[in-house]
């Protein structure tokens, strides 16, 4: 999911830039002192897993979390995965600075439009019917995210259409794995601490 330095056209980096920035503007004005510590978790969280990683054929995948981020923290979640993906492009080197920006759009937005479609519905019901919406959230937002790398890619050039069709294809497991993963997650948060959903449902 990490482009890299130099893979994309300029267009699409400078964009990628400007759409972050916005992004990550309205994520720190919905970010209240109480979702503080919700974010920092859930920023480590990102950071941790997407380091393992899984190769299938030429390339590699990993998990991502961002479909959780984006139930828990709704606009939040720009900054949360951005400050992830800045520390694993400075300390590991993985994707670059030169793409952060649309690195992390196309990780962010699409926490962020799981936590528009499947937020409400997390909220209401019961933790059971939560975390089954959670579930469907979590593969919905890896589907999302490899949607936008593929036409990240795809806009840079006819060169990355086959990497794009492959990143498409390889992160399927994921997203079953994604689901299952976010939606006990949800499972453990709605009993525990109900009021993260309401309240990040209502922002």
């Amino acid at each position: 999911m990490h482009i890299v330095d130099g893979a994309l056209s300029n267009p699409v980096v400078i964009g990628g830039v400007i759409a972050a920035a916005g992004g990550i503007a309205m994520g720190l004005k919905s970010l209240d002192l109480d979702r503080i510590p919700t974010a920092g978790v859930l920023s480590a969280s990102f950071f941790v897993a997407s380091l393992i990683h899984v190769p299938i054929g030429p390339s590699s995948v990993h998990l991502i979390l961002n479909g959780l981020a984006g139930l828990l923290l709704g606009w939040a979640a720009f900054p949360a995965l951005f400050v992830g993906l800045l520390l694993q492009a400075v300390f590991f080197g993985f994707g670059g600075l030169t793409v952060l920006g649309i690195n992390t759009v196309n990780i962010a937005l699409p926490a962020v439009l799981t936590w528009i479609i499947f937020g409400r519905l997390i909220a209401k019901g019961t933790p059971v019917q939560g975390a089954v919406w959670g579930g469907i959230g979590g593969a919905f937002s890896i589907a999302a995210t490899t949607a936008f790398v593929a036409v990240s890619l795809a806009l840079s050039g006819d060169e990355f259409l086959p990497a794009a069709k492959l990143v498409l294809f390889a992160h399927v497991p994921v997203m079953a794995v994604e689901a299952v993963l976010t939606g006990f997650a949800i499972l453990l948060a709605r009993q525990v601490k109900p009021e993260l959903f309401y309240k990040g449902a209502s922002a």
